[in-house]
């Protein structure tokens, strides 16, 4: 049996776990029943009718949430030339080349977020056995592999999340900071959630979304009404 804390106990006492609100109820709920001394990040877990062991049937997307994600993202740049400038004049935190390669090979890796330009991708594999375990490594599919750079750097600093359903058929994202207030939440979520309806592969059969849950860095998880999910979403 596991064993809770009592502050951990206390907040599970605002959660009825009988009934499944809307989402911004939910949200509401999970907001007040989160205790901890720091602001917690909201996160969102979604269970898909899908058989991740299946190619076809692989969820894996990014979307922009329009409130972000209430923190600073650090983003490092690999690039040559005009689009070194073209990252440093769009807001990127580190710029290079061999010289950004070099410096992780010695262990460095203080940021959040990596983008590289196409040509510089053979360099960049190189340490990819270091990136890639920490979610660092730039990846076409989720747009950080790019000659758009500024794009590319702005979505980022602006909230771009990446998402790749996980071996049980489960999405976990968050969706920003309590102190940004239900609306704020709810607007990220519905974002989210339309990302995720609208990448259904065609080859998942009866049920898609299974179940989703809010629920706070350390409170307790909120089941959501799916039929709620219908209406924010249209």
């Amino acid at each position: 049996m596991p064993k809770w804390g009592k502050k951990y106990t206390e907040s599970r006492k605002k959660v009825d776990v009988a009934e499944k609100p809307s989402i911004s109820e939910a949200v509401q709920i999970a907001i007040d029943a989160s205790y901890a001394n720091f602001d917690e990040t909201v996160d969102v877990a979604v269970r898909l009718g899908v058989d991740p062991r299946h190619a076809d049937q692989m969820v894996r997307g990014t979307v922009v949430l329009p409130n972000g994600l209430g923190k600073e993202v650090k983003v490092l740049v690999f690039a040559k030339g005009e689009k070194e400038k073209e990252a440093t004049d769009a807001g990127a935190d580190f710029v290079g080349n061999d010289d950004l390669i070099e410096k992780i090979k010695e262990g460095w890796l203080d940021f959040d977020k990596a983008v590289a330009t196409p040509d510089m991708m053979g360099s960049v594999g190189k340490i990819g056995r270091l990136l890639g375990p920490r979610g660092l490594m730039p990846n076409a599919k989720t747009g950080t592999v790019t000659f758009e750079i500024a794009r590319a750097v702005e979505e980022l600093k602006a909230g771009k999340i990446d998402f790749k359903v996980e071996k049980a058929g489960i999405v976990h994202v968050p969706m920003g900071k309590v102190s940004f207030g239900v609306d704020k939440i709810v607007q990220n979520a519905s974002a989210f959630l339309e990302t995720i309806i609208r990448l259904k592969p065609a080859s998942s059969k009866g049920t898609y979304l299974k179940s989703i849950a809010i629920s706070t860095t350390m409170g307790p998880g909120i089941k959501i009404d799916a039929a709620s999910i219908k209406d924010l979403v249209k």
